[in-house]
């Protein structure tokens, strides 16, 4: 990943996916700071952007969509509360990707067999390199 507006719009991404219930708990809220800090985006400019959203990058490598699928996944398990709503917008999310439709559905049933839903990356990589052979 290259340029900050990549960065900024991954962030905002997850900021937005973060609110489909309304609410950024604290939990949820330590997660994308932790992603920021990854991204190498300081606080001050994260904690902008929950106030405006960057404009949305398409983000152009296989691996990189896949990694802010992963991200979303793990985002969506930290407070526990995968409602449908939840689900079915990470779905959607990751067609709006450009990912197989039955490597998404894949990996959004076989999260539930892991402790915390949490699904280790050579798991889901697996998943994903089947679908596409």
């Amino acid at each position: 990943m290259s340029t900050l507006e990549e960065k900024l719009s991954i962030l905002s991404e997850m900021i937005a996916f973060a609110r489909v219930d309304n609410t950024v708990k604290t939990e949820e809220y330590n997660f994308l700071l932790n992603v920021a800090n990854q991204l190498g985006v300081d606080k001050h400019t994260f904690d902008s952007l929950f106030d405006k959203t960057a404009m949305p990058v398409f983000l152009k490598s296989e691996a990189e969509r896949i990694l802010q699928f992963h991200r979303l996944v793990l985002l969506m398990n930290i407070d526990s509360s995968d409602t449908s709503l939840e689900v079915a917008l990470l779905h959607n999310i990751g067609l709006g990707m450009g990912l197989p439709p039955s490597a998404i559905e894949q990996v959004l049933t076989i999260m539930h067999k892991y402790p915390d839903k949490i699904i280790p990356p050579e798991i889901l990589i697996n998943i994903f390199k089947i679908h596409y052979n």
